[in-house]
């Protein structure tokens, strides 16, 4: 499959990403927060699109995985021009992003930047405005932010803990999406767990609402947990893929 490539994003710092040449609109797929390119959903739908001649699209946000950069500099919206850059250098026709988690919040800002590039979206338990719902911070958080920039927060996903910038919150504030239009229009289908312990399927819910496209479903997965990785939900995943595909 396709080797790791180094992309310039203009600035000097270089990301890392996979591309898979194929016929029609490139899946770029977009990791969830502190994931990157070699996780299950990821890998799968590199090989997907090995095996069946379809153009695939993985990278890694900035300071994240082998990208360069520092992660505490990271944001949504610098992520969502991570991944123009990397899309712009490797695949610049239509593309089909589909966001996880955190990952479908981005996808969204990418498909605002440029409307006329995407072919439809795909979100996977995608969770806009997460720190505004899901990240309620403590005065301890407050003070280590004040004064050492970012907060560590215990999680089910990783040992060591979510660790949480400034940057990131202060960014975030401005990213917002959910509770007015999001004028997207292109088709949407979205996938959710109803056991998701991360992000309450009611968000998906609030995005259909909030997507000014009449094209939008939400399937959701009896048992589904917040990774959707088991080989039953992959297959969800590529059939709801290959729906949208010409």
């Amino acid at each position: 499959m396709a080797d790791v490539q180094m992309i310039d994003r203009g600035d000097g710092i270089r990301l890392a990403a996979r591309f898979q040449p194929g016929s029609g609109p490139t899946i770029l797929f977009l990791p969830g927060y502190m994931s990157d390119m070699s996780g299950t959903k990821a890998q799968h739908l590199l090989q997907w699109a090995a095996d069946t001649g379809r153009p695939c699209l993985l990278l890694d946000y900035s300071g994240c995985g082998a990208s360069e950069g520092e992660f505490d500099n990271g944001s949504i919206r610098r992520w969502a021009a991570d991944a123009k850059a990397v899309a712009d250098a490797l695949a610049p026709g239509p593309l089909l992003p589909v966001g996880s988690s955190m990952g479908g919040w981005i996808m969204l800002h990418l498909a605002l930047a440029e409307p006329s590039r995407i072919h439809a979206l795909v979100g996977i338990a995608p969770a806009p405005d997460f720190t505004r719902w899901g990240l309620a911070l403590s005065a301890d958080d407050v003070e280590r932010l004040a004064h050492q920039g970012f907060t560590l927060r215990p999680s089910a996903y990783s040992d060591e803990g979510y660790r949480y910038s400034r940057t990131l919150i202060e960014d975030a504030a401005e990213a917002c999406l959910l509770g007015r239009p999001i004028p997207l229009d292109c088709p949407v289908r979205l996938l959710h767990g109803d056991e998701d312990d991360a992000v309450p399927w009611d968000i998906s819910i609030q995005l259909m609402k909030s997507l000014t496209s009449a094209d939008v479903q939400l399937t959701l997965v009896k048992g589904g947990d917040h990774r959707l990785s088991s080989p039953a939900d992959l297959a969800l995943l590529q059939r709801s893929i290959e729906s949208l595909l010409p």
